[in-house]
């Protein structure tokens, strides 16, 4: 018993030892704390910080009236110009861009503008003459009858415009109709009136497809709103609404698709889709046919393949036509991904050796 006290007490204070060569090293680290009276000019550099002292500043916000605000159309078209048609009191608007290589006109669906092409246009202009009209009753056009939008005066309208520009001794011509206006295009090719058309790129538009939708088109017309106390606000609401898809391309084609209404004081459609249903079906019918017929180049641009119909889809077999689906997109393919339209309108045309006098 004597011997295990001895050996308890000789490890206590061994212990206690260490501890105080703890606190004697502890104290010749640590730098002594400053008395409560002594003034702190700078704070010490060894001074624990607080947590969040220091708030990074917040990214300011952006306006929602400034993000969608409209966006002017020079930075991708080079002009503009109002083609008048003798003998009649129909005046056509018609942007323009480029100085070389072969024509694209572009046609535009219904509801929408030639600006719907304004992107792409800029994309295009450096191997491409492009040029976009608005059709009678939309845009900046003005026309007699402004619903008479039935695919032969579309056709006799469009026509008109080609020879008031290029004359009767056109350049080569690619055709490029989205929607309504590649209705309008395929018709074209059919009747072989344009001896200098070269190619036909369709857009997102299929007979067997479009003539099934026709029965609810009434419904989607009814459903969007009839006005807006702002060109921002509508802007918003195709975007929102999934009408487009590329807010660049909404600030810059939206403006163009509606009016100012003096006696409601707010914007309003310009073009009245519903009042135009007794010509929907003769833009559609037997579109898949002619397509085929066409006696040029073709490419048909899809957003989905479940557009195609029996006649297209064995057509497409036989290799009569090119066939390019972009997905991920919209009905406005050329607004929602503009690049990437352009990349393949240009690679048809190179691909077909088109070029300014027709295929080389």
């Amino acid at each position: 018993r004597e011997k295990a006290l001895k050996t308890w007490v000789g490890k206590r204070t061994t212990r206690n030892s260490s501890n105080t060569m703890d606190e004697n090293a502890t104290a010749n680290v640590l730098p002594a704390l400053p008395e409560h009276d002594e003034p702190q000019d700078t704070p010490q550099p060894d001074a624990p910080v607080k947590p969040f002292a220091s708030v990074p500043p917040r990214p300011p916000s952006q306006n929602t009236a400034s993000k969608y605000s409209p966006l002017p159309w020079k930075d991708h078209f080079d002009y503009e110009e109002d083609i008048g048609i003798p003998e009649s009191n129909n005046t056509f608007h018609v942007y323009s861009a480029g100085t070389e290589g072969p024509v694209v006109f572009c046609l535009h669906g219904g509801g929408y503008s030639g600006l719907s092409f304004a992107l792409a246009a800029g994309d295009m202009k450096q191997k491409a003459r492009v040029f976009a009209m608005d059709l009678r009753g939309h845009g900046k056009s003005h026309s007699d009858s402004e619903i008479d939008i039935s695919i032969e005066t579309l056709c006799e309208d469009v026509l008109s415009v080609i020879r008031m520009i290029f004359g009767h001794d056109p350049p080569a011509i690619v055709l490029v109709g989205h929607s309504m206006g590649g209705s309008i295009a395929v018709h074209l090719a059919t009747k072989k009136v344009l001896l200098s058309l070269a190619g036909l790129v369709v857009v997102d538009v299929v007979e067997g497809s479009a003539m099934a939708s026709l029965v609810h088109m009434q419904k989607i017309l009814s459903n969007r709103p009839r006005h807006f106390p702002s060109v921002e606000k509508a802007i918003e609401w195709s975007i929102k609404g999934g009408h487009l898809r590329n807010l660049e391309s909404a600030c810059i084609s939206v403006p163009s698709t509606l009016k100012f209404d003096d006696e409601r004081q707010c914007y309003v459609w310009r073009t009245p889709l519903e009042k135009t249903e007794h010509h929907w079906r003769g833009w559609y019918e037997g579109l898949s046919d002619m397509f085929l017929s066409s006696p040029v180049p073709k490419l048909l641009l899809l957003a989905g393949t479940d557009r195609l119909d029996r006649s297209l889809t064995i057509g497409q077999m036989q290799g009569k036509f090119q066939i390019i689906v972009i997905r991920h997109t919209g009905h406005a393919i050329q607004e929602d991904v503009p690049d990437e339209f352009s990349s393949v309108v240009l690679n048809f045309i190179s691909r077909n050796r088109i070029g300014p006098r027709g295929i080389e």
